[in-house]
């Protein structure tokens, strides 16, 4: 139970190119008071999903600059996991059947994991409502709950069910403190924790992120047969409903259209805490039917990080969300300079300045209108991909939230914290 997360060490000083020595030096006298601090993070899943990518390098930056930082995972049957999504579905707006038996689920795993937890932790952070019940339950007695704990929320709740969000918010209110995305997502009833505003962010040093050579990324899309003479669309995100992949796939097919010898690539990481993605990966194959321009993978086809990071570099990446919390796939796509037409929804937004840095759309129609726009005019992409790197390097690299980590920390210990822009309390 609780299950550890091995991870790789990573340094902070290898960030000094992308981010200089000022911010750097920042970094580590914020860390200074915090010495030797004892960190948990708890979460669903060791892989698959932007969570466990910002865990997999915030914990091993949080050891490198003096904290004692660890990453554990909540294990429970599949139930668990079929309950736990369709509270996740609940709480983006989606109208699901929440039953006794999945109440009792959650409650029910969180209990048998909380009887492993038995060390002391200065901050404890949670992530997403799977693990919320866990505080709640230790203060009843089942293990320690002494330090700092920290609801982590990565979900947009603008729309949430009013019963789904009461379940929530009755663990909530235990913690010390709450992280939303953006202030819409913050709902109401919050009377225990300090709220505070955070975005998530990417790894720039990451086998997804770091520079590739051109012809390391031909390689790749030839070895998937994929054509690199040929303009390319792709979407990289979780199989499921509010991604809108059969979205995704008309919008090709309206380009297309016009445009002879366009491919689409859709991407997903296959979670185990996501039972669901496997019925929409298998519409996706059905909806794309025999169109071999249309290359449906995932992780269990070979499709890792480095994959991910070759086809980043398509002539434009569609993420076209109907809810998303933040979205960290249009970071990680501007970040390479390629250009970005998202939905208009959640988190991507605070990300994609419209006819800036990428194009936000809210239908099929449009979506279709601003992909075909880009790829008929290199210059405009190219500008736009420009502009988009130089945001991502200003206000979503890993550093800044390790950054508001720490002076969260810090703030919830009492100890003074400089004011800082990205960070609202």
């Amino acid at each position: 139970m609780l299950e550890s997360v091995t991870l790789t060490p990573k340094a902070l000083d290898d960030y000094r190119d992308v981010i200089g020595d000022e911010r750097l030096a920042e970094l580590r006298d914020l860390a200074k008071p915090l010495s030797g601090a004892r960190v948990l993070h708890v979460n669903a899943t060791p892989y698959g999903g932007g969570v466990a990518e910002i865990l997999q390098t915030l914990v091993p930056l949080m050891e490198d600059i003096g904290l004692n930082a660890e990453w554990r995972v909540i294990v429970g049957p599949d139930g668990f996991y079929d309950a736990t999504k369709a509270l996740h579905n609940g709480l983006q707006g989606g109208k699901v059947v929440w039953t006794p038996d999945m109440e009792r689920s959650w409650l029910d795993v969180n209990e048998e994991n909380a009887e492993y937890f038995q060390e002391q932790y200065d901050y404890v952070v949670i992530h997403d409502p799977q693990p919320v019940p866990m505080l709640s339950t230790l203060r009843n007695g089942a293990g320690n709950a002494d330090g700092k704990w920290i609801w982590r929320c990565h979900i947009d709740l603008t729309e949430a069910q009013p019963a789904t969000w009461e379940l929530v918010r009755s663990h909530v209110n235990a913690f010390d403190g709450a992280i939303f995305t953006s202030r819409d997502y913050v709902k109401g009833g919050i009377e225990g924790p300090r709220v505070f505003i955070v975005p998530p962010a990417i790894d720039p040093l990451s086998p997804k992120n770091v520079d590739m050579a051109d012809d390391e990324r031909r390689a790749i899309w030839e070895r998937f047969d994929v054509d690199p003479d040929k303009p390319l669309i792709a979407q990289i995100s979780r199989f499921d409903p509010w991604k809108d992949p059969l979205g995704v796939i008309e919008a090709y097919r309206r380009v297309r259209h016009n445009m002879r010898g366009l491919q689409l690539v859709l991407i997903a990481a296959m979670a185990y805490d996501d039972p669901e993605g496997w019925e929409w990966y298998e519409r996706c194959v059905r909806r794309a039917g025999e169109d071999y321009n249309i290359h449906v993978l995932s992780n269990l086809h070979g499709v890792g990080n480095v994959e991910v990071n070759a086809f980043q570099r398509a002539d434009v990446i569609i993420q076209k969300s109907i809810r998303e919390g933040f979205g960290l796939v249009v970071s990680e796509a501007m970040w390479k300079e390629t250009p970005v037409v998202a939905g208009n929804v959640g988190g991507i937004p605070l990300q994609l300045r419209d006819g800036e840095t990428g194009y936000l759309v809210a239908t099929i129609e449009q979506c279709a209108e601003r992909v075909e726009e880009l790829l008929v005019d290199p210059d405009l992409a190219k500008r736009m991909g420009a502009a988009g790197r130089d945001s991502v390097r200003e206000h979503f690299l890993i550093t800044r939230l390790l950054a508001d980590y720490l002076k969260i920390f810090r703030l919830l210990q009492g100890i003074e914290t400089p004011p800082v822009a990205e960070l609202n309390v």
